[in-house]
Parts: structure tokens; C-alpha cells; sequence
């Protein structure tokens, strides 16, 4: 009996999706609900699971092509007995006794020099990794050739965790800032003996994934329709590092998760909302929506990029409940796991690129919010306390804002704050 894999319904507002990373190629069986196909859309990646234990007889639509809910992708027949066996090859006619001579072949330009493990056998292929091309070599995206290149990095000193083993920004970030020991390194070619590339070589076309493209329009669309402007401040987070250095093993052995500094912000963040409640509310045509409710977006590092979950209710939660939730949106970002509801609907946005040594940036507000903080770097910096100079760990933070219904008094006092439950975090506790 054979079954059609049609594209499912991802969403009430989604009629258009790209097919990803087929796991299962023809011929190869599957068992019921293991995942055969991956389908992205411009939120979230879904898995399509195998209906029956089935072998997979047919892929009509290939990987990065678009098709639309209800497409038939693939056919899949009920596995019984062994797999079916591809039809032979028709067998080539005999060659004439005096055969006319064979064409010249055309030039073949050399394969990439990026090698990776080899492929795997035959019915070992890995969940979520896609097949490899023949020549074995790891696909790594341009923004990760700069930092490896900077870094000193070769593609075999890098884990990929994008799709198909891709090596992605987050990847170089990564073993960079965790570099492996360096392997003695052979002595250069002559230049005479040094291959030349051929034009192009060193370029790749990469279409863009739905999700990518939906971060392009809406940013896009954030400068093209608010008024934005960014104000900073700093802060000096002596305070909050003395008390996490003090309470982090009993918070550890307590709710097995280390204490972190986004809750401290989130937290804070909750606070300057509730002061500054224009900087919570959104423009609908000609009418302020004033949010009485705090969803606080955190921007995480996903398996397919910078994602935004959403964080429900922060005002009703706990430091150990917002930690919690982060490292579970955090794990399920990178697994390609999080559902629509879970990145729709936020009031508000934190930004974090301090994790990547930003030492200041101005952020774009994530429409139709109407702002957005970013966090930075800490560092050692002098700076003047009661008459003396002094040595404290500092970070720039930034409010990036939409100017049509927040003022810069506003702005300011909103970071204001910020930097006041940072630098005194009882104020937090006893929302003073």
C-alpha cells in the first residue's frame, strides 16, 4: 500500500513553505513516526514523521524547494519483507566495431578543501543530518569562513549543528572562543606548486531559508516604518556578579541551573515597563495599545539562526522560573524544536550580544513592539566613585525605541531604571 507525504498545515497564517533536509532517501525504510523530511517555514522548522513502517518509493519535491500545504512531496509504500530493490540499470548496447572517438571531457573545477568526516554507511545515517555529497565536505556558511578565518580555524576543528552539518556563525563563535588544540601544520607549497582557484570558485549561492527572509522583511520594515532611535547608558554590575557569586552553589543544588544575568534583567526590564508603560504598547493605525501584560522576548542563538521565543507572563515569575525557561527556549532553539505560539506575541525585547563580545550596537525593535533592549560586553573599566578612581566591571546598554510614541525623557528614564535594579537588585525584590 502506498501513502502520499503531504506538506501539513504549520500554521494558521502559513500557505508557503521550503522543503528542508530530506532525512530518508529512496529506498531507505523508516519506522512510524520516525522523521523522513524536515519543512521550513518562516517561524519554525517542522518535522514530517513517517505515517507506518514504510519505505520511502518517491521524492517529488527536493530539498529548498518551495511547495504549499497540501503538496504531495513523496510517496512512501507499507515496509513488508525486504526493501524494494532499484530497477537495474538497462544494459548498454554493444559498441559498433569501429566506434566514433569519444569527445573530449570537460574541464572539472576542483573540489572544495573543507574535509569532514566520511560518509556514513548505509542505514546509519543520523537523525536530522542530511546526506553527504560525494566528495565528504562540510558546507560552511560565509559568515562562519570570516570567523574561522580571523580565528585560524580549519572546517575540521568546528562542530556544525546547522542543518545538514553546516558550519554556522554560532559554530566558529563557538570553537573559538573554546579553540582546539592546533595540529602541526605542514610546510607551504612553493608558489610555483600552489593550485590555482578557478573564477567563482570561492563563492557559494546559498538561497535564503523562509525564516531568514521573514527576519529580512520585518526588519525592513521596522526601519522603513518607525521613527527609531537609540539612547544608552552604562551599568555597573559589581552588585548583581558579588550576589551570584555568593548564592550560585545554593541556587545550583537547588534548581540544578545556574543563576545567569538575563533574569536579573528580564526582571529589571519588567520594572522600567511598569514605569515607562509606552515603551510596553504598540501603534495601531491612529490608537496607542497599552499592554497591561509583560511578554519578555529573549533573542537566542538557534540552530538556524538568531530566533526570538517569547517569555509569558515575567512579572509573575521568579529569578530561578526565568533562568529555567531561558536554558528550555535555549536547548529547544538550538534543536530546532520551538513552536509558532512560542515566538509570537512579545511586548517587549532583550537582546544579549554581549555573549559575542559586542562591545555596543544599536538593536532593531522587532515590530510592532515598541522597543528594544541590548546588552553588551562587561568590562574592567575605570571609573570615578566618591572622589577616587577605581577599577569596576562595566556594560554598555542600549534602548533602541520607536521615537512616534516614546520621547527621549522617556527613553532615558526607562534605562535609568534599568541601571538602578542592576546596580541595587533589592530594588527588584521590593519594587522601590
Amino acid at each position: 500500500m502506498s501513502v502520499e507525504l503531504k506538506v501539513p498545515s504549520v500554521g494558521e497564517s502559513i500557505t508557503e513553505v521550503q522543503i528542508g533536509d530530506w532525512l530518508k532517501n529512496v529506498g531507505d525504510r523508516a519506522q512510524r513516526d520516525e522523521t523522513i523530511v524536515m519543512i521550513e517555514t518562516d517561524k519554525v522548522t517542522v518535522e514530517l514523521p513517517a505515517p507506518m513502517d514504510c519505505v520511502i518509493t518517491e521524492v517529488r519535491v527536493k530539498k529548498g524547494e518551495m511547495a504549499t500545504v497540501g503538496d504531495i512531496i513523496g510517496i512512501v509504500a507499507e515496509a513488508s519483507g525486504d526493501a524494494p530493490q532499484p530497477a537495474p540499470a538497462a544494459a548498454p548496447a554493444p559498441a559498433a566495431a569501429t566506434p566514433a572517438p569519444a569527445p573530449a571531457p570537460a574541464p572539472v573545477a576542483d573540489p572544495p578543501t573543507q574535509p569532514i568526516a566520511a560518509r556514513p554507511e548505509p542505514g546509519k545515517k543520523k537523525r536530522g543530518v542530511e546526506s553527504l555529497p560525494p566528495q565528504g565536505f562540510a558546507r560552511v556558511m560565509p559568515s562562519a569562513k570570516r570567523v574561522m578565518a580571523q580565528a585560524g580555524l580549519s572546517p575540521e576543528q568546528v562542530e556544525g549543528t546547522g542543518p545538514g552539518g553546516r558550519i554556522l556563525k554560532e559554530d566558529a563563535l563557538r570553537a573559538e572562543a573554546n579553540p582546539p588544540a592546533q595540529p602541526a601544520r605542514a610546510p607551504a607549497m612553493p608558489p610555483a606548486q600552489q593550485p590555482s582557484a578557478a573564477p567563482g570558485q570561492d563563492e557559494e549561492v546559498v538561497a535564503m531559508s523562509p525564516m531568514r527572509r521573514r527576519i529580512a522583511e520585518r526588519l525592513v520594515q521596522s526601519q522603513q516604518t518607525a521613527a527609531l532611535l537609540t539612547t544608552f547608558n552604562e551599568i555597573d554590575m559589581t552588585a548583581v556578579m558579588a550576589l551570584r557569586k555568593e548564592y550560585q552553589p545554593k541556587f545550583t543544588d537547588k534548581y540544578g541551573i545556574k543563576l545567569g544575568f538575563m533574569s536579573f534583567f528580564v526582571k529589571a526590564a519588567v520594572e522600567a515597563l511598569k514605569l515607562i508603560p509606552e515603551v510596553n504598547a504598540e501603534i495601531r493605525r491612529t490608537d496607542v495599545i497599552y499592554k497591561n501584560f509583560y511578554d519578555i522576548g529573549v533573542a537566542v542563538g538557534g540552530g538556524r539562526g538568531l530566533v526570538v521565543p517569547v517569555i509569558r507572563g515575567a512579572d509573575r515569575m521568579g529569578f530561578a522560573d526565568v533562568e529555567l525557561k531561558i536554558a528550555e527556549l535555549g536547548k529547544r532553539a538550538m534543536d530546532n524544536k520551538l513552536t509558532l505560539d512560542e515566538l509570537m506575541g512579545g511586548t517587549f525585547t532583550i537582546s544579549n550580544g554581549g555573549v559575542y563580545g559586542s562591545l555596543m550596537s544599536t538593536p532593531i525593535v522587532n515590530p510592532p513592539q515598541s522597543g528594544i533592549l541590548g546588552l553588551h560586553a562587561i568590562q574592567d573599566r575605570p571609573v570615578a566613585r566618591d572622589g577616587q578612581v577605581v577599577i569596576r566591571p562595566m556594560m554598555y546598554v542600549a534602548l533602541t525605541y520607536d521615537h512616534r510614541i516614546v520621547d527621549g525623557r522617556e527613553a532615558v528614564t526607562f534605562l535609568k531604571r534599568i541601571k538602578e535594579c542592576i546596580e541595587d537588585p533589592t530594588r527588584i525584590l521590593l519594587e522601590v
